[in-house]
């Protein structure tokens, strides 16, 4: 569990930063939104062209992802049920709602506990590759088509199709397909600037707490307890169970509940504050699930490991 606390040490700690250079005026008000732009159109897409163009695309089809997926799919879409009886959010936010209920921080603290807890780094990798190459295109086509532009879907579509994360996606997948080597000058500038894309994003939900408390009334709490609770209890649920229908064997059902138990991903943060749509609600889910998720994971290991 070391590794775990090391990788949540590691969040929180940037997380700090970023609410420190709020608080003393070294980032004031909009700014922050200097780092959401830089990371979403620059630093985001250089990092998973890098991730992608060195990966094995055959491992999406193992049990494991599959399992997760479904679940990821599942907790998203009782969300969309939630929202639709219950709470009544817009397009852009239910979409963000859901992602905050299925997309899992596969990398800051899923390598960690891949390593630590499931013995291997393997195992998180595949998932990397299925939230970038199936989720990400279609939550920012959603997000496209919230922008009033004319031309409906068509038009969305098109602007999601010349987004730089998917750009990078899918040009990194093709590499990968392809197994064409990445020159060296190339490849060295594309990975300095990936290894920013993580801390931009967590200096900048960091600013964003100052000022504002989380889970404030008023701000959507319910919208925001019911996505985590969807995340962090039932798509873990979801995940065992249908790991137990598929036949996977102990430790197979073990890594899946166990990954179906990680928090929200920051980048969905990054995708609320880059389209400026339910900010609140999903930096409050992020903060929320990141701090719950501990117990969570470790009550998964104790039951299945």
């Amino acid at each position: 569990m070391l590794g775990v606390l090391q990788g949540f040490a590691l969040i929180l700690g940037v997380i700090a930063a970023g609410y420190l250079a709020a608080r003393f005026g070294v980032v004031v008000g909009d700014q922050r939104r200097v780092l959401n732009n830089m990371a979403f159109f620059v630093a985001t897409p250089a990092l998973l062209f890098t991730v992608l163009s060195s990966s094995d695309p055959g491992v999406m089809a193992s049990p494991v992802i599959l399992v997760t997926t479904a679940s990821a799919v599942v907790a998203a879409g009782v969300f969309v049920l939630a929202s639709r009886i219950w709470f009544r959010r817009d397009l852009a936010s239910t979409t963000l709602g859901a992602t905050c209920s299925g997309y899992v921080n596969s990398n800051n603290l899923g390598l960690p506990v891949a390593i630590t807890i499931l013995g291997d780094a393997a195992y998180v990798a595949p998932l990397i590759l299925v939230q970038l190459i199936v989720f990400a295109p279609v939550i920012l086509t959603i997000l496209e088509s919230t922008r009033g532009n004319r031309g409906g879907a068509a038009v969305a579509l098109g602007r999601a199709a010349s987004n730089p994360i998917i750009i990078a996606s899918v040009a990194g997948l093709a590499v990968a397909l392809l197994g064409a080597p990445v020159p060296e000058l190339v490849l060295g500038p594309l990975e300095l600037l990936g290894g920013a894309a993580v801390p931009m994003v967590l200096l900048s939900f960091g600013a964003s707490l100052r000022g504002q408390r989380a889970l404030q009334p008023g701000t959507g709490r319910a919208a925001v307890f019911t996505a985590a609770g969807l995340k962090l209890l039932l798509m873990p649920v979801v995940a065992w169970a249908l790991g137990l229908a598929l036949g996977l064997n102990a430790h197979e059902l073990f890594v899946a509940t166990t990954i179906a138990a990680l928090p929200t991903a920051q980048n969905v943060y990054n995708y609320a504050a880059t389209y400026r749509r339910a900010e609140t609600m999903v930096r409050d889910t992020v903060f929320l699930t990141t701090f719950a998720s501990l117990p969570v994971i470790a009550l998964s290991a104790w039951l299945l490991g």
